[in-house]
């Protein structure tokens, strides 16, 4: 399924019922006075996180959305009905935003939690209720409010908690495949990688965790060289990035810095910044390199920034001493979003 991760809708609440103007007229009750019910309240549009969901697509053929109006009122004092929600079913991880003011409306991550961005107006007084000593036929009634207008931007940030970062061709695509279910295009050249893929690690707990496989990124993508950095909102809420680098480079340690240096570019809107996440250095590609001294040189250099891992994702060595390192730091770790929020 293609991957559309940003979206942009109208929503609009249901408009409320008119009261109406109506009097008692009944046989054997004189002076019946008046009897005009209150229209319905409009309906609300709502969102719900819904399983399954990891793509805005719907919202590409779909953009506005109304929650049906409520009823007018009737006679002998009867309320008019009140109109329907509309249920918007979106992807969990959603972050949901304001498109003129650009305030944050709501970030949808738990399953079935459900929202009201747009409330339905409220229905119209009837002239019942205008019945007072010094009136006592009131003959006139109100009309029911406009539901509420929202334009909202849409934003999918994929719940992933290990996020895996690196150049172009550094093996991301084929560590996930090898890590997990997940099957990506992989191929021998740039960017073969051209939207996030997710897979499911099991882990030690006995359940899984979602890791992420990030497009490549590459020096001045802040500037939008190559493909960009647009897809890094997808490890905003990720606990641990894996940085992967190809040991067959002609200088994995410079690679290392320059993808360190757009990360620093990049302003999350949740949680801590990127460069200050918990972080795995990972080198790759071990079975296309026989200097053993070359390998122990640049896994020294690169001791200084974070802890080393040396795999190769095509033979799987290594792999399994990789994942060990990402379960310990999973569990010191804290959810950044959470702690962001927390923080307040």
């Amino acid at each position: 399924m293609q991957l559309i991760d940003q979206a942009e809708i109208t929503v609009q609440g249901g408009k409320g019922g008119d009261g109406i103007v109506a009097f008692r007229r009944e046989k054997y009750v004189p002076a019946g006075g008046p009897a005009g019910g209150n229209g319905g309240k409009g309906g609300d549009v709502l969102v719900q996180a819904q399983t399954g969901r990891n793509t805005l697509l719907d919202f590409r053929y779909q953009r506005h959305f109304q929650a049906e109006d409520g009823q007018r009122g009737g006679p002998s004092n009867c309320t008019g009905a009140g109109g329907k929600d509309r249920v918007i079913p979106i992807p969990c991880g959603t972050l949901i935003t304001d498109a003129d003011s650009g305030a944050l409306v709501a970030d949808v991550v738990t399953p079935g939690q459900t929202l009201v961005i747009a409330k339905g107006g409220k229905g119209g007084l009837g002239n019942r209720h205008f019945l007072s000593n010094h009136n006592r036929a009131p003959d006139y009634a109100l009309a029911g409010l406009a539901g509420e207008f929202r334009h909202l931007r849409l934003e999918l940030k994929l719940l992933a908690e290990v996020g895996i970062v690196g150049l172009p061709n550094a093996g991301k695509s084929t560590l996930i495949s090898r890590i997990s279910a997940a099957k990506p295009k992989i191929a021998d050249y740039p960017f073969t990688t051209l939207v996030p893929n997710l897979g499911v690690v099991a882990n030690p707990q006995g359940d899984g965790t979602v890791f992420a496989d990030i497009p490549g990124l590459i020096a001045g993508a802040h500037a939008g060289v190559g493909l960009g950095y647009d897809f890094l909102r997808h490890i905003e809420r990720t606990r641990l990035l894996i940085h992967l680098l190809d040991s067959t480079a002609p200088d994995p340690v410079g690679d290392y810095q320059a993808i360190r240096d757009e990360l620093a570019q990049y302003i999350p809107q949740l949680g801590q910044p990127l460069t200050e996440r918990p972080e795995l250095i990972v080198l790759n590609k071990l079975d296309a390199l026989s200097d053993v001294e070359t390998i122990e040189d640049i896994v020294q250099k690169l001791s200084i920034h974070n802890t080393v891992c040396v795999i190769s994702a095509v033979t799987g060595a290594g792999v399994t001493a990789m994942l060990q390192q990402v379960w310990q730091r999973l569990e010191l770790t804290a959810d950044p979003v959470k702690t962001a929020a927390d923080l307040g």
